[in-house]
């Protein structure tokens, strides 16, 4: 251990900082990203699929528990990607105790609520 600095060997291999959460919040912008990569081709793949076709085409298509799963694992890994991002961004950029604190729950509320909104449209497509 260096004497200059307060942190053990251990937490220097971990890449863990003062708040001890550094590495975890890194794992699931990583994770998220890799999870994203094949839903997003799967999603393009989708939708051009889908041009040209009328309501009812694409209502019968979504019904189908293969592309139904594809949207609903596309939102969520989206949605908590996009919430990791702008936390992010408003612990860096965001000065202020209150500000923060504020920022960073409503970005949690707007996430929340786009992903609820897009879930219950895939399902009202798929079940209705």
């Amino acid at each position: 251990m260096d004497i200059t600095t307060p942190r053990t060997d251990a937490a220097k291999s971990r890449q863990l900082g003062s708040a001890h959460s550094g590495t975890h919040h890194m794992w699931h912008m990583r994770l998220t990203s890799l999870a994203l990569l094949p839903l997003t081709i799967g999603f393009v793949w989708l939708v051009l699929s889908l041009l040209g076709k009328d309501y009812a085409q694409v209502r019968s298509a979504l019904a189908t528990p293969g592309p139904a799963l594809l949207l609903l694992l596309f939102i969520g890994a989206g949605v908590y990607h996009m919430q990791l991002g702008m936390q992010v961004i408003i612990e860096d950029y965001v000065h202020g105790e209150g500000a923060r604190t504020m920022a960073l729950a409503v970005n949690v509320f707007v996430c929340v609520t786009m992903g609820l909104a897009c879930v219950y449209a895939v399902l009202k497509l798929s079940f209705v």
